[in-house]
């Protein structure tokens, strides 16, 4: 099986910036596309940024230019670089990865427990 686990979550000031790092674990024998997504209280979930295994990115409108996502093959992370952050950034924020798992060679999608951010104007 493979595991997601978030980290870099906490609370920031408006202006603000925050690292959540996402690392995945188990039978991997590679990972296609990790993304970030997010979800405030009464609200969809909804993606944040993406990456693909070719280094390809997208960002949602809402946070381009603020956000950085990249990722670590060779650690089987992903990261979020998140400056100037604004209180309606507020969320938990979810790691997705769509992994080839090494004990049948089959993608299948994993999603993190999740981490709180939290943004104080």
């Amino acid at each position: 099986q493979v595991r997601l686990v978030e980290s870099g979550g906490g609370l920031v000031q408006a202006g603000g910036s925050l690292r959540l790092s996402c690392a995945a674990s188990g039978s991997i024998f590679s990972i296609n596309a990790m993304g970030w997504y997010r979800q405030a209280p009464g609200k969809q979930r909804e993606l944040v940024a993406r990456i693909t295994g070719g280094g390809s990115t997208n960002y949602a409108d809402s946070v381009k230019g603020r956000f950085t996502i990249s990722r670590d093959n060779a650690k089987n992370t992903v990261y979020l670089q998140m400056n100037s952050l604004k209180p309606e950034d507020t969320a938990v924020y979810y790691c997705h990865s769509n992994v080839i798992g090494s004990t049948n060679l089959r993608a299948y999608d994993y999603w993190g427990q999740g981490t709180q951010v939290t943004v104080s104007s």
